[in-house]
């Protein structure tokens, strides 16, 4: 049977340890899981995550557990923290471990690369339809959350009833949740913004200025709204707090890992020699590929999702990529 004030977080990475931290300075009964057996021991021997989340110490009431089924027993929230990749196969594990129905919350920013599907329709395929699932999304740099800095973010859950208990759960004085039932428009603007911010930090890695990283924010902002669109979203969700505000944040922010591996690829490193120097995931990489099969689907062109692409995956020089970008027939700003 589960309690009401028991949270399972999945992921101990640098956003669920983030999150997790902050529901157990609520008073809830967190546990994190985690696959790397070292945090799980940092977590609870040190009240640290000291590879992701550094030099932040812990709420000492936060347990941690490398066992999928212990860390869910009896849980009535499940927070869905996983890389996008790794979601279906973790929380396939989750989903029969669990008793009843509990609330689960995605929290990662991304699509499913395979099965180019949005992460609550993964989670709504694994756990089934009488589970509620919902969405949080929006501006949230993790160290920015953790020094309790004012941070706005926004629930969906096509069951607004639902995104509202997800604004109970998760909100506090630093933290306001937002309440949405957009779903298809929240998710798109969480994955796709990590694209647009690769591209703008490609931009930043060649040394191009403010000129540019403006085009390119606002070109992707119609870029993911033209996708939602087409996937039955709100256009106006895209510029609210997971559509906009994410996107500069993420283009923008020095925090952001989407940008900084962008910079190192602007500058003339490899792919694979940035990713085999980084233990964190930049979700941009494999959502730019999974983008573009998805505009091609729904008939949507994607010109940025596209180049970044290319640059990722089929060798493309960077400033070749610009070049084409800006050498594109010439058309209105405005779409119909």
């Amino acid at each position: 049977m589960s309690d009401p004030r028991r949270v399972a977080v999945i992921g101990g990475g640098a956003w669920g340890t983030t999150l997790a931290d902050l529901l157990a300075r609520k008073d809830l009964a967190v546990t994190i899981w985690a696959r790397e057996p070292e945090v799980v021991q940092g977590i609870n021997r040190d009240h640290e995550n000291v590879m992701f989340l550094p030099k932040a110490p812990l709420a000492p009431a936060l347990r941690a557990s490398g066992d999928l089924a212990e860390a869910v027993q009896g849980a009535a929230v499940v927070v869905s923290a996983a890389p996008s990749h790794a979601v279906r196969t973790v929380m396939a594990t989750v989903a029969a471990a669990v008793h009843g129905t509990p609330l689960v919350v995605s929290v990662s920013k991304g699509l499913e690369p395979e099965r180019q599907e949005r992460l609550s329709c993964v989670l709504a395929d694994v756990f089934g339809g009488a589970t509620p699932v919902a969405v949080l999304s929006g501006p949230s740099f993790a160290q920015e959350v953790y020094e309790r800095q004012p941070t706005a973010v926004v629930a969906a859950c096509a069951d607004h009833d639902v995104a509202r208990r997800v604004q109970d759960v998760f909100s506090t004085g630093s933290f306001r949740v937002y309440s949405q039932t957009d779903v298809v428009g929240v998710e798109l603007g969480g994955a796709l913004k990590n694209v647009i911010a690769l591209a703008a930090g490609i931009a930043e890695g060649l040394g191009l200025g403010f000129n540019p990283r403006a085009a390119l924010i606002t070109r992707g902002l119609a870029e993911l709204t033209r996708l939602g669109l087409a996937m039955g979203a709100d256009p106006l969700t895209f510029a609210g707090l997971a559509g906009l505000g994410d996107l500069v944040l993420t283009a923008t922010g020095a925090l952001s890992r989407n940008r900084s591996l962008g910079v190192e690829l602007g500058r003339g490193r490899k792919l694979e020699e940035i990713l085999a120097s980084r233990k964190t995931v930049a979700e941009g990489v494999t959502t730019a590929r999974t983008a573009v099969t998805l505009g091609e689907r729904h008939g949507v062109e994607l010109p940025i999702a596209r180049q970044v692409s290319e640059i990722l995956f089929a060798g493309k020089g960077p400033r070749q990529a610009i070049a084409d970008l800006m050498e594109r027939t010439l058309k209105p700003e405005q779409w119909r």
